[in-house]
């Protein structure tokens, strides 16, 4: 009587990879992305404006209609009198010249004919200079939105308002195209070297159990127990999280025990979800545990 042979043992298969969820705390620099991103818009407005600058010396008078001789046409068909409008330069004074060939320098900086392209620019350079550096959370953001509605409401009542603008249209900021590549491109560099790479060192690490911190650049991970633990989103800034941030925030851990500890880890990138997906695994952890006393 023949007998079957016992079935071989299934392989043993590797325990599942337990989830960790990763969150980086980034600088302020990230909030500067309007600089470098409306610096390459106004260096295309101006690169397809089509006008230059001409760089002539102080005094000088533009002069209409001047008929000039060598330019005019021989050919009838072609209808040319060699009436131009020209610049005349103070008496004494020269056009620049190059100083390689000694040849006058004809106009080569390309520039926007309206002032409007520099204004903007500059109010978007100073309005995220002062979002970066002052705080406005909560109560605060409410009060100025509403300060800036009554201030706008009255200033209309009153007709302030046409002056106001009749006198900031006096103003008027140039930058070449230069000058916006320049400070969109090293901006940009920098930009993606500190958020892609210096960023990346400051996080907290997420998995059932426990979490491990690096709060510096350059020091090791500090792992702490996740029993007792509690996370909690910072009140957002409006303009700060909300506008530039695209929903970041400020996220405080604080441990329990004999040595607890507070962790604050700013300018976190979509704060709400990642901190849904802590508490998710807080929870699954806690049923789990749950589940194998009894």
């Amino acid at each position: 009587m023949s007998t079957a042979a016992p079935p071989p043992p299934a392989p043993a298969q590797a325990p599942a990879r337990q989830k960790e969820i990763t969150i980086y705390s980034h600088s302020t620099l990230f909030y500067w992305w309007p600089v470098w991103v409306g610096g390459f818009i106004m260096a295309l407005v101006t690169a397809f404006s089509g006008e230059v600058l001409a760089v002539v010396p102080a005094h000088t008078k533009p002069d209409v209609n001047r008929k000039l001789p060598w330019l005019a046409s021989e050919d009838a068909k072609s209808k040319d009198e060699g009436i131009r409008n020209i610049l005349v330069l103070p008496k004494g004074k020269e056009h620049p010249k190059n100083k390689t060939t000694g040849d006058l320098e004809e106009p080569h900086l390309r520039i926007a004919y309206s002032k409007n392209v520099g204004v903007l620019f500059c109010t978007i350079l100073l309005l995220v200079v002062f979002i970066t550096n002052v705080p406005l959370r909560g109560l605060w953001s409410v009060i100025v939105i509403g300060t800036i509605i009554f201030v706008s409401i009255i200033f209309a009542i009153l007709d302030w308002w046409d002056p106001i603008l009749t006198y900031l249209s006096f103003l008027d900021i140039r930058i070449n195209m230069g000058g916006y590549l320049f400070i969109s491109i090293v901006l940009f560099v920098l930009w993606c070297i500190v958020t892609f790479l210096f960023d990346k060192q400051i996080y907290m690490i997420f998995a059932p159990g426990q979490f491990r911190v690096r709060l510096e650049i350059g020091e090791g991970e500090t792992a702490y127990d996740t029993a007792g633990m509690t996370i909690q989103k910072q009140r957002s800034d409006l303009f700060r999280h909300m506008i530039l941030g695209f929903g970041s925030g400020d996220l405080i851990v604080r441990t329990s025990g004999a040595q607890a500890h507070t962790f604050d880890l700013p300018n976190v990138l979509a704060l709400g979800r990642r901190v849904r997906e802590i508490e998710d695994m807080l929870r699954t952890r806690a049923v789990v545990a749950g589940g194998r006393d009894v």
